[in-house]
């Protein structure tokens, strides 16, 4: 008799060490998303639900109650450096993202209850920003729920939020110009300057043109052969109105490129040109 307990408790183990190896597919899946943005990141982890011909808004997500904005574990965002959710400032960190929906309005929120098991321990003590933003319908449904960074600028984002037909957006600035602008300022006093750098981002921002021109000669002179600088020239000087000095300083640039055979440049400097008729 002993042995036969024995015999069943080592086949129990075995069937319980086989069970314990089984994996299947989580309903609500885990995403995380990371998105490069101003001078650091912006990271979002959830999980992702399905419809299954459920009615979500106003029903699975009631109207006027605190969600999770997802399933499992409360949403998590983390902002690398200082940014403006809405109009609220918030600094860096990580926050579990709650909404509120509604039919007309949204309640945006970021707590730092970090901690939480979706909406069980949220304390509104703990918020660091509220805000509201407006819905909009989709055209057609979205199954499984979705967190996405939209419409990314170098320090503009939106967090783009979408199931079912339902969709809102939270805006996300960052201010970098000061910091740049500081960086940039320190760095022309000593010998390696970045010309290339600093001329880029005047032109990409619409910042001093004459000033990017006159970085972007100085790059070269530093390095004659670089075909990707003399084109930044080009479009500056084509920003700067100055066709004819583009079209040269374009032609310049398909020379170089051709003779470092990148293609990439030759057609952008042909696109270029093409612009200038």
């Amino acid at each position: 008799m002993k042995k036969i307990v024995v015999l069943l408790f080592a086949m129990a183990s075995i069937v319980t060490a086989q069970a314990q190896v089984i994996k299947t597919p989580a309903p609500s899946p885990t995403q995380t998303i990371k998105q490069d943005f101003a001078l650091s990141s912006i990271e979002i982890t959830y999980s992702r639900p399905n419809m299954k011909g459920r009615t979500v808004f106003g029903d699975l997500a009631p109207y006027g109650k605190l969600w999770r904005t997802g399933a499992n574990a409360a949403t998590r965002v983390t902002f690398g450096e200082d940014v403006t959710v809405g109009s609220v400032a918030l600094k860096a960190g990580s926050y579990v993202l709650y909404t509120v929906p509604n039919k007309d309005e949204w309640e945006v929120i970021f707590n730092k209850g970090l901690n939480n098991w979706g909406v069980d321990g949220y304390k509104a003590s703990e918020d660091a920003a509220k805000f509201k933003v407006k819905p909009t319908n989709l055209s057609a449904p979205v199954e499984t729920f979705s967190i996405q960074l939209a419409n990314v600028t170098p320090a503009t984002a939106d967090i783009v939020v979408a199931w079912e037909k339902t969709q809102i957006s939270i805006p996300v600035t960052a201010e970098i110009d000061s910091k740049i602008s500081k960086a940039i300022d320190a760095a022309m006093n000593v010998d390696n300057r970045p010309y290339f750098q600093a001329a880029s981002y005047y032109f990409e921002t619409g910042k001093d043109l004459n000033q990017a021109l006159a970085w972007a000669n100085k790059a070269i002179e530093a390095n004659p052969k670089a075909f990707w600088i003399v084109h930044l020239k080009a479009k500056i000087q084509a920003k700067l109105g100055d066709k004819a000095g583009a079209k040269a300083t374009a032609n310049q640039s398909i020379a170089l490129s051709k003779e470092a055979k990148n293609d990439d440049y030759v057609a952008l400097n042909e696109k270029l040109i093409a612009s200038l008729k």
